[in-house]
């Protein structure tokens, strides 16, 4: 079970209704928030999985303990540069798309982060709205980037096989679309275990992280926090959490990632990267509707991959 947590919007709330009420009603009260709070998200099922799949033309990652529905939807067809050093694309041009249910079982909710060149950004927002999709926002995650990336998230309510049918209808004439996408053959770079001294990143990140190819990634819920969104409790696997991905080498490393927020932590979450000489590139929203409401920060750095894992961890060292 998750710590409890009231949050300013709801401890209000509590306080409205409780007025001159006994400790026994106040009781009452804390519980059943805490029982509304810890409720279980039903599962998505495996005809439903199947159906998103086939619809989206990928398989997905299915998180049984998030009740969540992860596709990967990598831009293999780009060729990016930073600072005029060629970096993979799992660094971070990586987007995807998310189904889970809400909590009362009654619908699905979709989430998405979406990869896009700078002439892609408009051409998807009105086949999204064309399709009964929103947009939440749309920003930069990189500097010093070539070409000039922007990531556009994407949001939606409804049944997960129509929502998904929608979705595929968004992307489909865009490059986004799995089937748009290059084949790729087994890559031929030095994989991230040979890159890097991860038991050493791992200590002092105090975190595991993943090997994509080249490239290894920390992905950090917020097992602290209870935060919903269009009925939906936002989790790691969609989309609410801070990571870290390196790409390089140990001597000679990049480091980019995203911090997730509280509004009361953003500012020691700044000073804690600059304190630790790492660029902040980007502070903004990803989802609409949030409460709490969450803000996300991005940055980035480069140098020796301990030193970058050091600033990484002190952004983390102010959450919660």
């Amino acid at each position: 079970m998750k710590p409890f947590y009231l949050n300013r919007r709801q401890a209000l709330r509590t306080t409205a209704m409780l007025g001159a009420a006994s400790l026994f009603d106040l009781k009452q009260v804390l519980a059943a928030a805490e029982d509304k709070q810890t409720a279980k998200t039903p599962p998505l099922s495996a005809q439903e999985i199947t159906a998103i799949e086939a619809a989206l033309g990928k398989k997905g990652n299915y998180s049984e303990e998030q009740s969540t529905l992860n596709i990967s939807l990598p831009r293999g067809d780009l060729k990016i540069k930073i600072k005029g050093e060629e970096v993979p694309i799992s660094f971070g041009f990586g987007g995807w798309v998310a189904f889970k249910k809400a909590l009362d079982g009654k619908s699905t909710v979709l989430m998405s982060d979406t990869v896009l060149l700078q002439e892609e950004v408009n051409p998807l927002i009105s086949a999204a709205h064309a399709n009964g999709l929103e947009v939440s926002a749309i920003h930069n995650h990189f500097f010093y980037e070539e070409p000039r990336i922007f990531y556009m998230h994407v949001h939606g309510v409804g049944e997960p096989v129509d929502l998904a049918r929608k979705y595929a209808a968004t992307i489909r004439d865009s490059k986004l679309y799995p089937a748009n996408q290059p084949k790729t053959a087994g890559s031929m770079e030095q994989p991230a275990t040979a890159r890097f001294d991860l038991p050493a990143l791992d200590a002092l990140v105090k975190h595991k992280g993943s090997v994509n190819g080249p490239t290894y990634k920390y992905t950090v819920g917020r097992d602290d926090l209870t935060i919903k969104a269009m009925g939906a409790e936002l989790t790691a696997a969609i989309g609410l959490n801070s990571w870290a991905s390196f790409a390089g080498t140990k001597e000679k490393a990049h480091i980019a990632g995203d911090i997730a927020m509280l509004e009361h932590e953003v500012n020691p979450v700044i000073k804690a990267l600059r304190q630790n000489g790492l660029e902040v590139v980007a502070l903004h929203n990803h989802m609409l509707g949030d409460d709490p409401r969450m803000i996300f920060l991005h940055y980035y750095g480069n140098g020796q991959a301990t030193d970058l894992a050091k600033g990484f961890r002190a952004a983390l060292n102010v959450l919660g």
